[in-house]
């Protein structure tokens, strides 16, 4: 909740609107100040602020602070707490004081009012003296208060005796520390001679006032001994009350108006109290307060016995203040330490806490009344309770109901716990004194524990009714586990819990604080929640019986009573299930009697539920199921038993069971004895064969192999079963089991290795392993004639496992070594080079052959290790060409490969890339394929061919019986030769086809066969190309069409050879690239064509200049010229020819110049038609031009 919305503050804002006079707008700019709110909160809510002062400073308006504001000079609000803790919600005005006092500056002012006077003249009102003494004083009073002091002001009058001015004037003064700072002045009045005796100030007095007899009126210097005795008993009268409302004050009689206080509030207060009392004996004892005493002493007034029982009375208290003090000080650390502690430790600390309690009772000689015992003990009830609402989550304590309560539910637990435990620690120290009591007479709690425990009590019994219902909401929760068998069931289930989850919704949603005792709302409330959830109680206990009688098995109905049992074991709910729980009996009964009855059954053939057990063990395993079915009956029984109300029932069900498992023990121990007759039988038939046996023709076996791992199944099944009688072959047997286990699985391990390395042997491998066979039958021979008893068995069959472990080592490397040779296969001997195969073989393939033929060399002389053969041993030699042979079968599919790899992409019908290439390009001599396809291509072929043989050379010859390398043997292969040969066909087709092909492009062959020079010479000397029948032919010069014609066919044969193809693939993979003979036919082309269009620039170059030239007209230019200057420039400009630069910058200066003319031509014809015009007109009927008249 936001500060300035705290209730709290009321109090203080209407103390403080009304002693300013302040406006709404005022409070509210107060208010919204940070630095206000902050100090204010403090106040409020912090219990080590205790003072409050407000201020209205001009530039910022009212100010709040917690000390005393330095430097004001104007009026100060001091707000206090009695005592130092957080304002309470209710009625926070009861503990609140509120005080008007001047600020420092102020009361600096009204305490050093004196010396302000003795500056001004004698003729100050009377009248404004006293009123300023009294503010002053009253100043000093408020002061004392704020420190928590009391102030007892001494009588004005004494200071007059000091200062002739303020004497005349009746002024006084008082100190800042409650003591005058001046000494009493003699008097001369004969009247009273006693009291200037008495005076132990007189002779100082009269030498410091010697001086000023002479100039003050003796009279007016007098004061009155009458004035200053009735002023000194008014003093004596204002400090007996002051001292007497301290004097009265007792910690007890504050506590019935205070709002639960804590310990260390009567701490405080003792502590205060005894430092109060200090400064005031500290008074009593001042010159001051000795003077009053002396004046009333010498004038034999009543008041000076008053006074002394009022040092009395002082004395007495200081005494009780410390002794207070002094013994509360153990109880004070003990609640400190406790303080400190984590809140899950203080119950074992509760016994401590009572333990300094009841030694301050022993020990204090002013404590050990009941009244304040009590009240100390409220106080640390009311401590413990306040530490218990701060440790729980105040409304978290409800609103955890709305999910699990576990946590905050075992908090609640251990708050009551450790106020329990105070409660008992009390208990304890009570009885303590009261045996104390008996043995030795002493002071006794003989107080009521109600009136300590009263507020306690009320907590205990508030959080007791949380925890039931929290308890009641964990088994509502639980509600949501659990499956009822029936539909209609579990949604009745689930209504319940869902209705019980709006009930917790409604309570957690108030407001109120659940740990609050004194808030009856939520008792309400919560008295509300109970009622409703004891009826949602009795729907669920409707449910629960139609489940009840829906169950028609025990163990459904012990499922169903388990689920349930958090509701269930509720007495209330108990009673009302009592007919259902013992109708369970019967279906005990039931149970009990099925298992009965499948017994006498089945018992001659159970095996058949068990077929991968043993006979017997499975016969062991069903009586065990059977036992385990009636102990499982008896299991649901015992689950409701307790609930169940009749004996007779339970007597019948435990004695049915009985003689069920009696039953079935009977029948497991003959089941055991039959077993182990079995066992002997079985064990002495096995400890006396012989270990292995040899069946035809050459198969090796473990003699009753079967036989034994059937005996081992059982001895596993005997071990776990336990119980069984063992005589003495089993037992032998079951001693030596492991033995006879590790010489079954070594013998096994060697049955196994036999029969691979005689079964797996190759025909090229039985020479090389005969004699190592030999020896193993020697082996086996000794075996034969041992038994299972015998030793040395590991010794005999070792010599065959490594046999085996050589031999399929060996078999491993000849298997590497056929998929080194099959591997060949999927090799790529030959390549494209981008989309063309411009090389032979593939590198990469041949350092890959290089190194197989050398792996292939070194796993047979490993395997010659293996085997232990000579190398001139045929034995040996017939193994290596056994391995030769594979490999040149794996040679041969990687040459077979490469060559039909050749044939199918020289195919017509290939229809992927093409495989080689050739350029046509345009010689001096014609055009020519580069390379030859006669000679050039045919010799690429047939190197490629070449290398893929070779190839084959790289890999080293296995056989040392066959001299050839494998290239010289797979060269005669017919196989290999008939591709070889297919791939030479093709190549003489795709010959033909490029002769075609290059005899097409020869009709251009004129272009670079004939001297253009001479050719040109003829077209500018006859205007045309002679024939090879014209000798002779008259000379006339070319003319512009003549040109045009001639460029005009060089253009067509540009046209015609840019539109060939520049890749054209000849019988499906032969490519022939004519970039290279169209690049140099075009530069010939392009060269004829410049011979023509040379003379026509030379032409235009001419015309122009003479256009340009100096008084040349338009006719000599033409006439000058061959050609027309703007037929010959749109004839270049036709043929793609572009004018140079220094003719078109002509050619440009030119039209400018015709442009000029042109305009000036305009101007001419329009000044003539002007002066037509003026000069003549028509004649009225329009028919004739009529002269002007001038």
């Amino acid at each position: 909740m936001e500060v300035t919305e705290d209730q709290r503050l009321e109090p203080i804002r209407t103390f403080i609107q009304s002693s300013f006079r302040l406006d709404p707008e005022k409070w509210r700019e107060f208010v919204a100040e940070k630095s206000n709110m902050a100090a204010v909160s403090r106040f409020i809510n912090g219990p080590n602020a205790v003072h409050l002062f407000h201020q209205l400073q001009p530039p910022s308006g009212l100010c709040a602070s917690l000390s005393v504001p330095p430097g004001v000079r104007t009026k100060v609000l001091c707000v206090s707490k009695s005592v130092p803790e957080a304002l309470p919600k209710e009625n926070p005005g009861k503990v609140l004081r509120m005080q008007e006092f001047l600020g420092g500056e102020a009361l600096r002012t009204l305490i050093s009012l004196h010396d302000e006077v003795s500056r001004c003249t004698a003729g100050l009102a009377q009248d404004a003296l006293k009123l300023t003494e009294r503010e002053r004083s009253t100043a000093l009073v408020m002061k004392a208060q704020v420190e928590g002091h009391t102030f007892l002001p001494p009588p004005d009058a004494l200071r007059h005796l000091d200062n002739p001015v303020e004497r005349s004037q009746g002024g006084g003064h008082h100190g800042n520390n409650g003591s005058s700072n001046h000494e009493p002045l003699q008097e001369d009045s004969s009247d009273s001679p006693r009291l200037l005796s008495n005076t132990s100030y007189h002779d100082d007095a009269s030498n410091g006032c010697s001086g000023l007899h002479d100039n003050v009126d003796q009279k007016e210097r007098k004061v009155s001994v009458a004035q200053l005795l009735h002023a000194c008993e008014e003093t004596v009268v204002e400090w007996v009350e002051l001292v007497s409302d301290l004097l009265q004050q007792d910690w007890s009689g504050l506590v019935l108006d205070r709002l639960k206080p804590v310990p260390s509030e009567e701490f405080a207060f003792w502590k205060d109290r005894l430092k109060n009392l200090l400064f005031i004996q500290t008074q009593l004892m001042s010159p001051e307060a000795q003077q009053v005493a002396s004046i009333l002493q010498v004038a034999d007034s009543v008041y000076w016995v008053a006074l002394q029982d009022l040092q009395g009375d002082v004395q007495e208290a200081v005494w009780e203040a410390e002794d207070i003090v002094e013994n509360l000080t153990p109880v004070e650390q003990k609640l400190s330490e406790v303080l400190e502690m984590d809140f899950r430790q203080l119950r074992d600390n509760m016994a401590a806490v009572m333990e300094e309690v009841c030694l301050l009772w022993m020990r204090s000689k002013f404590y050990c009344w009941p009244g304040r015992m009590m009240v100390l003990l409220q106080e640390i009830c009311n401590l413990f309770v306040h530490l218990s609402r701060k440790f729980l989550p105040g409304l978290g304590v409800i609103r955890v109901l709305e999910s699990e309560p576990g946590p905050v539910l075992d908090d609640v637990r251990l708050v009551i716990q450790t106020l329990q435990a105070l409660k008992s620690a009390y208990a304890q120290k009570q009885t303590q004194l009261e045996l104390q009591n008996q043995a030795t007479p002493t002071r006794h709690w003989t107080f009521p524990s109600t009136l300590v425990f009263s507020h306690l009590d009320t907590f205990l019994r508030r959080l007791l009714s949380i925890q039931e219902a929290q308890r009641v909401a964990a088994r509502f929760y639980r509600l949501g586990w659990t499956v009822l068998s029936r539909l209609n069931g579990t949604m009745a289930v689930q209504q319940v819990s869902e209705e019980f989850l709006v009930q917790v919704r409604l309570l957690s949603g108030c407001s109120c604080d659940p740990t609050d005792p004194e808030d009856q709302n939520f008792e309400l409330k919560l008295d509300r929640f109970q009622a409703e959830l004891s009826h949602l109680e009795t729907r669920l206990v409707s449910v629960l019986s139609t489940a009840l009688g829906d169950c028609s098995e025990a163990s459904s109905a012990a499922k169903l009573v388990q689920m349930f049992w958090f509701f269930v074991d509720q007495r209330a709910v108990r009673d009302q299930l009592q007919p259902h729980l013992n109708r369970l009996a019967d279906h005990v009964l039931t149970d009990l009697d099925q298992t009965e009855l499948e017994f006498y059954n089945k018992r001659e053939r159970p095996e058949r539920f068990f077929r991968f057990h043993p006979t017997a063990a499975a016969r062991l395993c069903w009586n065990r199921q059977l036992r385990r079915r009636a102990e499982a009956a008896l299991r649901s029984f015992r689950t409701i038993q307790n609930l169940c109300g009749a004996l007779t029932a339970s007597r019948l069900v435990l004695e049915r069971s009985r003689q069920i498992l009696d039953l079935l023990e009977d029948f497991r121990t003959g089941v055991r004895s039959d077993w182990s007759a079995g066992l002997e039988s079985d064990c002495d038939v096995i400890l006396k064969h012989s270990l292995i046996q040899i069946s035809p023709p050459a198969h090796l076996e473990v003699a009753c192999r079967y036989q034994l791992e059937a005996v081992l199944l059982e001895l596993r099944c005997v071990s776990r079963e336990g119980r069984v009688e063992l005589r003495p072959q089993t037992a032998h047997f079951l001693e030596r089991r492991d033995d006879i286990t590790q010489t079954y699985l070594r013998l096994r391990q060697m049955v196994l290795c036999y029969n691979q390395v005689v079964g797996g042997a190759m025909e090229a491998e039985l020479p090389l392993i005969q004699d190592k066979l030999q020896e193993l039958q020697r082996h086996l021979s000794e075996l034969k004639r041992k038994t299972w008893t015998c030793e040395g068995v590991q010794r005999q069959s070792q010599p065959v496992v490594m046999v085996h472990l050589n031999i399929r080592e060996a078999r491993a490397n000849m298997d590497a070594m056929r998929r080194i040779a099959q591997g060949w296969a999927e090799l790529e001997l030959l390549q494209r080079s981008g989309s063309l195969l411009e090389s032979g073989v593939n590198d990469q393939t041949c350092r890959l052959l290089k190194t197989d033929g050398e792996q292939l060399l070194g796993l047979t002389q490993v395997n010659r290790s293996l085997y232990g053969a000579d190398e001139s041993a045929h034995s040996w030699k017939t193994y290596l060409d056994y391995v030769d042979d594979n490999v040149l079968e794996g040679l041969q599919q990687l040459l077979r490969r490469a060559l039909r790899y050749l044939a199918v992409n020289m195919s017509p019908q290939s229809r992927g890339h093409a495989l080689l290439g050739v350029t046509l390009r345009l010689q001096p001599s014609g055009s020519v394929f580069e390379p030859e396809i006669d000679a050039g291509l045919t010799d690429f072929l047939k190197g490629v061919i070449s290398e893929v043989y070779a190839a084959a050379g790289l890999v080293p010859r296995i056989s040392v019986s066959r001299h050839a390398n494998y290239q010289a043997s797979l060269q005669q292969d017919p196989e290999l030769c008939a591709l070889e040969q297919e791939v030479m066909c093709r190549l003489l087709q795709v010959e033909e086809e490029a002769e075609l092909l290059r005899a097409g492009l020869d009709r251009y062959c004129h272009l670079w066969q004939i001297d253009r020079r001479a050719v040109f010479q003829e077209f500018l000397t006859y205007g045309k190309l002679l024939g090879t029948q014209e000798a002779e032919a008259e000379r006339s010069p070319p003319t512009l069409k003549d040109f045009q014609r001639e460029i005009q066919v060089l253009l067509t044969f540009s046209s015609e050879v840019t539109g060939l193809d520049e890749l054209i693939v000849l019988h499906g993979w032969l490519q022939v690239d004519l970039r290279p003979f169209t690049t140099r036919l075009l530069s010939i082309i392009l060269d004829w064509k410049h011979m023509y269009t040379d003379v026509l620039l030379e032409s235009a170059t001419n015309s122009l200049q003479q256009v340009t030239r100096p008084g040349s007209d338009e006719e000599e230019s033409s006439s000058s010229s061959t050609f027309s200057l703007t037929d010959t420039i749109l004839l270049l400009e036709a043929a793609g020819v572009e004018l140079p630069e220094h003719l078109a910058a002509q050619l440009q200066v030119v039209t400018s110049q015709l442009q000029v003319v042109t305009s000036q031509l305009q101007v001419v014809t329009s000044q003539l038609q002007e002066v037509v015009m003026n000069r003549y007109h028509r004649d009225p009927d329009g028919s004739n031009w009529v002269t002007a008249k001038l």
